[in-house]
């Protein structure tokens, strides 16, 4: 295959209208022809619904007209706190064409997650459903901005306005707000590793940011009969902004499914809806894997494109999705604040195992060091997004930081944004992610990122997941200590250990093997499928050393 990497890099230029509104370009533009399909909905309980553009548009209308007359102004912040409904796009919608700044919230946040965000963002009007309005409900009273409550499906409370009365009430025409591409669309919190979540305000041109990423990292999607579903939560950047809005923008229908996500169903709606193009987290891609070894005996797939992120697949995935998926998966890399930079393209450059791919085109991305100097191949250092591409200004870059001046001013080195994450660049450009920069293990002067021991792991045969961490040790500064969970019906053992640390020895660098390992029944997972290797550090703080370990 013919690398053009070069060719498409330095031929992009952006096009970014002074002009722009998400819910113009996703949906109205689209909503003219009432036969074009915008969503395909499944419920767990065996509900199904289908939308058209104009279906959605006419809804979105209605609601707006709903919030207005609610009192919600032009810059006011709207809690979306739904799970895929066809209630939350149609939300997403109904407020950017307001002008209004959207607050997605994810629908397994607790009490006091909603609380923070919430207050802090000011949030006037909140929607919920059954599954989230009971946590919404605790801390009410302790919302000082707060103003309306608008239940969907059947959340009824005192005080709940039903969404079903508003919009009936409400008229079909709605006059768009002209809105700036600058101009505040919405607030998504991150959570760090320090400190409180911080909201990252993101202007409505960072959709249009996301393109070159959105197009590469699916083989220069849309291409004909293209349909999209991810499991990805619709209130965080990899639901919201690398599946829903995208898909939208380029006209394409996507599947939503509101239920936990389980790979045997997983494989099923690939099959039902024809889906053709996917993003999937590496721990669904695993736990697929694992579920079902060869899905290409059971399931009649066809599946074009898969895009991978949030970790490292590891090549184990990476092989067994080729072999059986039929794809290549492109892996992809960004973040809320600075999204879809980074990743493979495999129609367009070979894609390497285990990499998470080049700078897409219209991003100027380089490894850095502590100084916000480049750093040479093979280095270490910290992976950074340049405000400027070609002389142009980078449209996928955030706003700020809301309410937090002090955040927004440490994120940058000049014109440098900052990831918080560790990698290092081969000769070829590919950059090959070594975890966040709080993961970094230092060990006898060595510094080791998590991820390819990791990958490495769950080639074993008795490893269904696994992440690695670094204990403090008096002697080597650091050790690396793999928190491991099994495959069903195996037991741990000392035995089991050594098989284990051997497996590693004898596939990595001698540092890198794990020293100590120790059992658990699951991992702690963020609400997208990230591991938090912070909660296993504070697991391990305090702790004895672990029995099942080697000296």
């Amino acid at each position: 295959m013919p690398d053009r990497y070069e060719d498409l890099y330095r031929s992009y230029r952006w096009e970014v209208p002074a002009r722009y509104n998400i819910a113009r370009a996703c949906c109205g533009s689209w909503a003219g022809d009432r036969t074009r399909f915008a969503l395909y909905w499944e419920d767990e309980s065996g509900a199904m619904a289908a939308y058209s553009f104009w279906d959605i548009q006419q809804a979105a209308n209605r609601l707006s007209n709903a919030l207005a007359a609610l009192g919600v102004n032009r810059g006011d912040r709207v809690a979306i706190i739904l799970p895929q409904r066809p209630e939350t796009a149609i939300a997403y919608m109904a407020v950017f064409q307001m002008g209004a700044v959207a607050l997605p919230l994810s629908h397994l946040f607790g009490p006091e997650a909603l609380e923070y965000r919430m207050e802090h963002a000011e949030a006037s009007i909140a929607m919920v459903e059954p599954s989230t309005i009971a946590n919404l409900w605790a801390i009410r009273d302790r919302l000082t901005h707060l103003r309306h409550v608008i239940g969907v499906g059947g959340a009824r409370e005192r005080n709940v306005q039903p969404w079903e009365d508003l919009v009936a009430k409400a008229a079909s025409r709605f006059s768009p707000v002209d809105t700036a591409a600058d101009d505040p669309a919405l607030i998504i919190y991150t959570s760090g590793t320090t400190g409180p979540p911080k909201g990252a305000l993101k202007a409505h041109r960072v959709l249009i940011g996301n393109v070159p990423g959105f197009v590469h990292s699916h083989d220069f999607f849309p291409k004909p009969g293209d349909m999209f579903w991810s499991p990805a939560d619709w209130a965080w950047t990899g639901g919201l902004m690398d599946a829903l809005l995208p898909a939208w923008m380029f006209g394409i229908p996507i599947l939503g499914y509101r239920g936990r996500f389980d790979p045997e169903k997983a494989y099923y709606l690939l099959e039902k809806y024809g889906v053709r193009n996917s993003f999937l987290f590496p721990t669904a891609l695993k736990l697929m894997m694992k579920a079902v070894p060869s899905p290409r005996a059971k399931f009649d797939l066809g599946l074009r494109s898969v895009m991978s992120a949030g970790e490292s697949v590891g090549v184990t995935v990476f092989e067994w999705a080729r072999e059986e998926l039929g794809v290549t998966i492109n892996e992809m890399f960004g973040q809320t604040e600075i999204n879809y930079v980074v990743g493979n393209c495999q129609s367009a450059w070979p894609a390497k195992p285990g990499s998470i791919g080049r700078p897409y085109p219209g991003h100027r991305v380089a490894v850095i060091d502590e100084q916000g100097k480049e750093l040479a191949p093979g280095e270490l250092g910290e992976v950074a997004v340049n405000r400027f591409f070609n002389g142009q200004r980078d449209p996928v870059f955030f706003l700020e930081y809301w309410k937090n001046e002090s955040a927004t001013r440490e994120k940058f080195i000049g014109d440098w944004g900052c990831t918080g994450d560790q990698a290092k660049r081969d000769e070829d450009g590919y950059l090959w992610y070594q975890g966040r920069s709080d993961d970094v293990i230092k060990s006898s002067g060595y510094r080791i990122g998590p991820a390819e021991i990791e990958s490495c792991l769950v080639k074993h045969p008795s490893v269904l997941n696994a992440a690695v961490i670094g204990k403090p040790d008096a002697t080597r500064g650091a050790i690396v200590k793999a928190f491991v969970v099994l495959q069903p019906g195996i037991r741990p053992g000392e035995k089991l250990v050594e098989d284990i640390q051997n497996h590693v020895r004898g596939r990595l660098a001698p540092y890198e093997y794990p020293r100590e390992i120790e059992f658990l029944d699951a991992l702690p997972m963020t609400t997208t499928g990230k591991v938090q290797r912070k909660e296993l550090r504070k697991l391990e703080q305090g702790k004895a050393p672990s029995k099942l370990s080697e000296a």
